[in-house]
């Protein structure tokens, strides 16, 4: 491999919520990498801090040329620039679609487990939240169209959906997502598409990712697109995302619920982003090959070595999403925090109490580290 993604970076001490959050413990959550982002990156950064001028930022012609590109090869999109709104992360983003199209009273919709933002958002709002659990057939999830239409009702207004799912792995198919879509159409139900892990999919040929930015006009123009290099490139920390938004008025009432709530979008994202797009797709591809190996060795050591637990290999992201419920124990998170000295993602915070999930974005040794610790925390199990 020419990127080197198996020498450890030490990151405590350095501010970050992955590390810093509870220092005492050995982080395995938040959805960040423990990898140093690309040099195209990095030589972006270097290059604009040497400017030595840091003051407000607007996106420039190579950000603005570069997302465009990138929607155009990778989403298979051509999206004029006026329907790009950038922005400062994508949890705003949901919060802004949520306060633009409901009132308080009314409902978002969404499908568990799922990222937590999206079952907290609908506060901001003064909203009500509606969910409906994904189904399971051997491990996988899928969307329960007959609980959708049953649980629907005239005050939904906003669907939340995630695709790549976080923490299913789950990458839905177009005929799922244009169900969906008819299904918001049928409703009038403003569809809200995080597609943040799209280019975290470790078989493009077996698990095509279907962008809503394909769908046919008239389903699409209900739709908010949400993208971000964050994720893949590892650089969450510098606030940058985006909305597309093809229907003028839709674009017109998300941009208004804005106010004067966001702040700027710091000078060096913009750059970041840029050289992400059009630099960084060796790096990106290079990290996938490590990943899969990572998910193959995490899924096969759980099989074997921790009874108890059971999981179904991702399509997608770094972060393993594993079944907890046959422990025996009330909150698997906190009993691995106590017995193995591990910081999880607690399964409840996404609507699945019993689960837990693994970021597995990390050295290998590392990761194995982590998954030894669980293997002898599950034999005090069997072993009191």
């Amino acid at each position: 491999m020419k990127f080197d993604f198996d020498t450890p970076i030490s990151r405590r001490g350095s501010g970050c919520i992955k590390y810093d959050r509870k220092p005492e413990l050995d982080p395995f959550w938040v959805a960040d990498m423990d990898f140093a982002s690309a040099p195209p990156i990095m030589d972006a950064l270097r290059r604009r801090v040497e400017h030595a001028v840091f003051g407000y930022a607007q996106p420039h012609a190579g950000l603005n040329e570069a997302v465009i590109d990138y929607l155009r090869y990778r989403r298979g999109a051509e999206v004029p620039l006026e329907q790009i709104v950038h922005l400062g992360g994508l949890v705003p983003a949901l919060s802004l679609a949520v306060r633009a199209f409901c009132k308080p009273g009314e409902a978002v919709m969404t499908c568990t487990p799922v990222y937590p933002p999206f079952i907290a958002t609908h506060h901001d709002a003064d909203a009500s939240l509606l969910t409906v659990d994904h189904l399971l057939a051997d491990g996988r999830g899928f969307i329960d169209w007959d609980r959708l239409e049953t649980k629907v009702t005239p005050q939904t207004k906003v669907f939340l959906f995630c695709n790549p799912q976080n923490p299913l792995g789950r990458v839905f198919s177009e005929r799922e997502v244009t169900l969906l879509a008819e299904f918001c159409e049928k409703h009038d139900l403003i569809l809200v598409a995080d597609e943040i892990h799209c280019d975290l999919i470790f078989n493009e040929t077996e698990y095509p990712h279907f962008s809503v930015l394909n769908l046919p006009e008239n389903l699409a123009k209900r739709c908010i697109t949400l993208l971000s290099p964050s994720k893949t490139w590892n650089i969450a920390g510098l606030g940058y995302a985006y909305a597309v938004i093809p229907d003028e008025s839709v674009r017109r009432r998300f941009t208004a619920a804005r106010g004067h709530t966001l702040s700027e979008i710091n000078a060096l994202a913009y750059y970041a982003a840029e050289a992400a797009y059009r630099e960084g797709e060796p790096w990106r591809e290079e990290l996938m090959e490590y990943l899969t190996i990572n998910r193959d060795t995490l899924v096969e050591f759980i099989k074997t070595q921790c009874p108890g637990l059971s999981i179904r290999e991702g399509e997608a992201t770094y972060l393993a999403w594993i079944d907890a419920r046959e422990m025996g124990v009330e909150n698997p998170a906190r009993y691995f925090e106590k017995n193995a000295g591990l910081f999880l993602s607690d399964g409840a915070y996404f609507g699945w109490p019993g689960w837990i999930r693994f970021n597995f974005g990390c050295p290998r040794a590392r990761m194995l580290e982590g998954l030894e610790k669980m293997q002898i925390a599950l034999s005090k199990i069997a072993t009191p």
